[in-house]
């Protein structure tokens, strides 16, 4: 028996009408702040993502050589795929631009729970604005947005400024080390590279600046900084719209070019791999051939989401199995179109199953059955029987219709 590849998975119908529901949410806050939905190809050429990420990406990707000699890659992320649109065919539009997204993704990496090798992001992309304001529309957005959804969930909102301040006089490859630690929380390895480094001075103010529970905090450990009154609006606009976030400088986002205001959210329900959301401010497009133009977006892992949700009870809408003897087979085909085009689903019999077999399978498939025989069709009725009850009435077709969608409303 062939079995689906690793680190992949099927998904069932509720399972599917579940996610389906979740992504519908998603999509609509994100539609009622003005961002309209953009699509991108599920490979791209390979250089898209090592002129981002570094060669080093490439061991965790699905690589490809296409029949014309080009290295290719199916997509492990969204964010350098549509900056690359927007270098490509964007470029002249009013800004800012905005843009969400809803697609898998592919990386080859150890499966194992909450990781697997084709997952789903929903994410956006604010192009073009270099204001407080629009790091802070970014957070409240991605707080909406999961609050569509019903998880439960932490926001946490930093900015890079201050940490950078600290360790502004460190080389490049010291910085990058200290902040790969610190994005991994991982206390041993900082301190250790911190001693290795005869760095042990900035153990206490990188302590410090992770415990920071509001703002003046932070500048009481690093004084006046360029980026102050930024920051300061960025907070002060999330508080004055009641965004549940705790104040966060110890977060260090992994990839290079994130630029300023940065934030993350965690599932509260979730173990070890509870990430659900990251993003922040950052610089792409000039990279793809561009402009330097500021952007600021988000990457929600879906699949993570909907673990923690969980399963829940779906719309109950109700099913109409349609019964008929032979001879009324064009009129039940009639019925069933009529009863879909009232939105209710309607389901006909392929098997050429006997009234009474046709009747003990709607049974476990449907809430009514509509059952035509001559009498039905020489009158222009159907008999409508309840399922659940077991009660029965002769009725008028537009009387049927009604009656189920009653209860579909109910």
């Amino acid at each position: 028996m062939l079995q689906k590849p690793r680190g992949t998975r099927d998904f069932l119908p509720d399972e599917m009408e579940r996610r389906r529901l979740i992504e519908r949410r998603m999509r609509e806050a994100a539609r009622r702040w003005g961002y309209r939905e953009v699509s991108t190809p599920d490979f791209e050429h390979l250089e898209l993502f090592t002129m981002k990420s570094g060669e080093g990406i490439i061991q965790e990707m699905y690589v490809f050589e296409d029949k014309g000699g080009r290295q290719m890659t199916l997509r492990p992320e969204v964010t350098a795929a549509v900056l690359r649109m927007y270098v490509n065919e964007g470029k002249v539009l009013p800004k800012p631009i905005r843009w969400c997204y809803f697609a898998d993704c592919f990386r080859y990496e150890r499966p194992q729970k909450g990781r697997y090798r084709q997952f789903w992001q929903f994410g956006v992309e604010l192009i073009g604005a270099d204001t407080p304001s629009a790091d802070a529309e970014v957070v409240m957005l991605a707080d909406d947005v999961l609050r569509s959804t019903g998880v439960a969930f932490d926001l946490h909102v930093g900015h890079l400024a201050p940490m950078k301040h600290l360790l502004a006089d460190l080389a490049p490859g010291d910085q990058r080390a200290i902040m790969a630690c610190l994005d991994k929380h991982d206390t041993a390895g900082l301190e250790a590279a911190l001693v290795e480094k005869n760095l042990t001075r900035l153990t206490e103010p990188l302590a410090a600046l992770s415990e920071c529970r509001n703002v003046s905090e932070v500048f009481e450990i690093t004084g006046d900084i360029p980026e102050r009154a930024r920051i300061e609006e960025i907070f002060s606009l999330l508080d004055s719209q009641d965004i549940d976030y705790r104040p966060d400088f110890g977060i260090a986002r992994g990839l290079d070019y994130y630029t300023g205001m940065v934030f993350e959210g965690f599932a509260k329900n979730l173990g070890a791999e509870n990430q659900i959301i990251g993003g922040g401010a950052y610089r792409l497009a000039h990279l793809f051939g561009g402009d330097d133009v500021a952007s600021s977006g988000f990457a929600i892992g879906f699949d993570r989401v909907v673990v923690s949700i969980g399963d829940f009870p779906l719309v109950d809408e109700p099913i109409v199995g349609v019964v008929c003897t032979p001879e009324a087979r064009a009129r039940a085909l009639d019925v069933a179109r009529a009863f879909r085009s009232a939105g209710v689903r309607a389901e006909i019999d392929l098997m050429q199953r006997g009234m009474g077999a046709q009747v003990s399978h709607a049974a476990k498939t449907a809430d009514f059955a509509v059952i035509l025989g001559k009498r039905e069709v020489e009158a222009g009725t159907v008999t409508l029987r309840d399922l659940h009850s077991g009660k029965q009435q002769e009725r008028s077709l537009e009387d049927a219709i009604a009656e189920v969608a009653r209860h579909g409303s109910c």
